[in-house]
């Protein structure tokens, strides 16, 4: 892999107690493109499977291309269809913003 296309992250786990329900942070950096985007999504499915409530923090990422996208809404898509984990994207850049907005996917991660 090329640097210039390296993603990396790091993973929080607590517990709201006053919602009862795990939390899992999954703090990401570098930029998440094609060459890469598959390996979010290996990280995160495991997850869906056990519920609770995921945040995805974009504050870090430097670029995010369709394919990182893409990954990002096919999990939000695989948390909301097994109805007992919120999947949610948080700390999001004002291009990540843009990018939701441009392909018309505010809503989907707004919920």
């Amino acid at each position: 892999m090329v640097e210039h296309d390296a993603f990396s992250y790091e993973i929080e786990k607590s517990r709201n107690e006053e919602l009862d329900v795990n939390v899992t942070t999954i703090k990401c950096h570098g930029r998440l493109v094609s060459e890469n985007s598959g390996k979010i999504k290996e990280l995160v499915k495991p997850l869906i499977a056990e519920g609770g409530h995921i945040l995805i923090d974009l504050g870090d990422l430097g670029y995010l291309d369709s394919s990182g996208l893409g990954a990002l809404v096919g999990l939000k898509v695989s948390a909301l269809n097994k109805g007992f984990c919120r999947l949610e994207l948080v700390n999001l850049t004002q291009r990540v913003k843009d990018l939701l907005s441009l392909a018309n996917l505010t809503k989907l991660f707004s919920s």
